[in-house]
């Protein structure tokens, strides 16, 4: 007999659930069916990103938060991701142990991935990942970053509401002066605040908010929590601002237009990447690519105009995969 995954996921299953994602990781052609049909079911859920640089106590606030979320009723999805090795291709997913306690949890979905190389703190395939976790029921979406630094942005692209990791003692006093990731947050969680510098940290930030004219633009003032995420404390407080902040977009809207925006970029991304495989499944073929690339070598061909020949080729191509 065979199983209808989609049908599996729509109804809870994690089996199906892990299943379909793998398929998503591995760009399995079986996956793009399944999205068909879960796709309608998605949007329902709220998303949470977590974010800020390594050892800032992601996991420790991931895990924290998602005890809170469970003592309200609710069902939560996780999206750990780790950093792919340049060198095997490997990771070390080790969110799951820092969340093991979540894991007998039946309302709770843990999936630790790979960036694969992909850059932006997230894996190229976290978005329909998250849409199939969405289809499954659960209420809340958390994504937990990488943790690569200032470029660590795309989060903010899925995510409804981003909360920004700061910790005293790794530089962060110097990063708040910085654009870039510090402006993606719509809430500071200043972690292990029992450390020396968090109060320094917290001015330094709470300066930033009230001088930098981006953030008087905005409806919304991040609000600034402090907290040590291994004591539980501050954890009710960050609840708090997410729902705040939650409450905030409902009102103004604004919760619907991000959505838009994220559904224009996630179909702008989509055609992008279907248009590259096909031409490089294009460029495969005979061995065209290596013999391009010799030509570019010995100054033969340029890159410029093969492009713009292999792009022509590519849209008189109509129905080939």
């Amino acid at each position: 007999m065979t199983i209808d995954y989609a049908e599996e996921v729509l109804k809870g299953s994690p089996r199906a659930v892990a299943r379909v994602i793998t398929w998503l990781e591995n760009d399995d052609e079986r996956a793009k069916a399944c999205m068909e049909k879960l796709y309608p079911h998605t949007g329902n859920s709220y998303v949470v990103g977590i974010t800020g640089a390594p050892g800032a106590g992601k996991s420790s606030l991931t895990d924290k938060l998602t005890h809170h979320f469970r003592s309200n009723g609710l069902t939560v999805g996780i999206v750990a991701v780790d950093p792919t090795s340049p060198f095997t291709g490997g990771a070390i997913l080790g969110d799951r142990v820092r969340m093991s306690e979540l894991t007998n949890d039946p309302g709770v979905f843990i999936r630790s991935m790979a960036t694969r190389g992909f850059l932006g703190g997230l894996s190229q395939a976290t978005g329909n990942v998250v849409k199939v976790m969405q289809a499954s029921g659960k209420d809340i979406i958390l994504i937990e970053t990488v943790g690569v630094g200032q470029d660590e942005v795309e989060v903010m692209r899925i995510a409804d509401t981003t909360c920004l990791i700061l910790v005293p003692g790794l530089g962060d006093v110097i990063q708040s002066m910085k654009a870039g990731v510090m402006e993606i947050a719509d809430i500071y969680a200043i972690n292990k605040s029992d450390l020396p510098g968090a109060h320094q940290l917290c001015a330094e930030v709470t300066n930033r908010l009230s001088q930098d004219s981006y953030f008087k633009k905005k409806a919304w003032t991040p609000p600034i929590i402090q907290t040590v995420a291994t004591e539980d404390i501050g954890i009710s407080e960050l609840l708090d601002s997410i729902t705040s902040h939650r409450n905030h977009q409902v009102e103004t809207g604004s919760l619907l237009e991000k959505r838009r925006e994220r559904t224009r970029q996630e179909t702008l991304q989509m055609i992008h990447y279907e248009l590259f495989r096909i031409i490089k499944k294009h460029l495969s073929e005979n061995g065209r690519m290596d013999k391009m690339i010799e030509a570019i070598l010995s100054n033969k061909e340029n890159p410029y105009s093969l492009m713009e020949q292999i792009v022509s080729e590519c849209i008189r191509l109509p129905g080939k995969s």
